[in-house]
């Protein structure tokens, strides 16, 4: 069996998560980490026994790999992409939110088609057991006419959490709850909606020291009608509530529930069927943490992506979508104003870096 060649660009928080998946795949092989900090990449180096470096291109100029996986902050990850795509023509995994800017993932996407490599952005809740199961009826139209979608993500950052890092709750650099922590919910959200053509928003910063806000409330109108309602705090205390999506239609309500959108609450439909009465018991999973259980499922298709030259699940492109809709909310907050998608960022600050 031919193992993919993995490597990681950053070593922070994240990494342990896609350390674990990669050490779990029989199909993938770490092969090396970098960070700019020496003792992070030499943390993770010493726990596998494989190189670290504090440098990118000196790890790629030596070791042997087929997908690099961006875990670097969130307004660099179109700088990183586009830079080794570029030199070294290698697949990429990155980690969310694609990039910060609109035009930035544009960028992305267009240099990896050029350069005929493969770019995957995580959206590892898209394979929680219970997300797959709720994505299934709406693709079977189960819910008949779309009636209204809510997420709820009601987590718990204190001041120390954006002390750690410098580029934390900045608006260059990371965005706030609704584009780092709230990115995953919103994504489900649109994922089961359709197509978005309006959103108004509104946001606060209420218990931290930060650029960018704690606390955001979100109307979204859908193509089909449907209205989506997006409430998404870090403020919440003394810590992490829930990570909720509700879906209702005119025949049926689902919501899941949990940390991380991991625990099935309600599974109801007017045209019940017999394997309806198991969904409870066998979708009722529920992670210890808010990360969930889905980087190895979202690595393990990605790697059968690449080995058998297949579609996956999250692509720049379908990555690209909730990155609008999140701007699309900057937008709307900022000016207080209706906006209707497509749209041009005006005056949204997200991923705008001062000059």
């Amino acid at each position: 069996m031919t193992k993919l060649k993995f490597a990681l660009v950053g070593c922070g928080r994240i990494a342990k998560k896609h350390t674990e998946a990669l050490n779990e795949l029989e199909e993938a092989k770490l092969v090396s980490v970098c960070d700019l900090k020496e003792d992070k990449a030499k943390e993770y180096g010493e726990k596998f026994n494989i190189p670290y470096y504090t440098s990118y291109d000196e790890m790629l100029q030596n070791e042997d790999v087929d997908i690099v996986n961006i875990l670097t902050p969130s307004g660099l990850h179109a700088e990183h992409t586009i830079d080794i795509v570029s030199k070294y023509q290698k697949n990429i995994i990155v980690e969310k939110p694609m990039a910060l800017k609109l035009d930035d993932a544009d960028e992305m996407i267009r240099t990896c088609d050029e350069n005929g490599v493969r770019l995957f952005v995580v959206k590892q809740n898209r394979y929680n057991l219970p997300v797959m199961k709720l994505r299934e009826a709406v693709e079977e139209g189960r819910f008949g006419k779309m009636v209204m979608g809510t997420v709820r993500v009601r987590w718990s950052r204190h001041q120390h959490y954006y002390d750690m890092d410098d580029w934390r709750g900045t608006w260059s650099m990371d965005g706030g709850a609704l584009t780092n922590q709230a990115s995953h919910h919103i994504d489900l959200l649109e994922w089961m909606m359709g197509e978005p053509v309006e959103v108004s928003a509104q946001t606060a910063t209420r218990l931290v020291d930060i650029e960018v806000e704690d606390t955001g409330a979100v109307i979204i109108k859908f193509a089909n009608g449907s209205i989506g309602i997006i409430e998404a705090t870090t403020a919440t205390r003394p810590s992490d509530l829930e990570g909720s999506l509700s879906v209702m239609g005119e025949k049926g309500a689902v919501v899941i529930g949990g940390y991380a959108v991991n625990k099935m609450e309600t599974w109801q439909f007017e045209d019940e069927r017999e394997s309806d009465k198991t969904v409870m018991g066998e979708y009722k999973e529920n992670p210890p943490n808010v990360y969930g259980f889905g980087h190895k499922r979202y690595i393990a298709d990605v790697i059968d992506a690449v080995k058998n030259d297949k579609k996956a699940l999250v692509d720049g492109l379908e990555g690209r979508k909730s990155l609008e809709l999140i701007n699309a909310i900057y937008e709307a907050a900022e000016t207080g104003e209706t906006v209707k998608l497509r749209f041009e960022p005006k005056k949204s600050k997200l991923g705008i870096r001062e000059k």
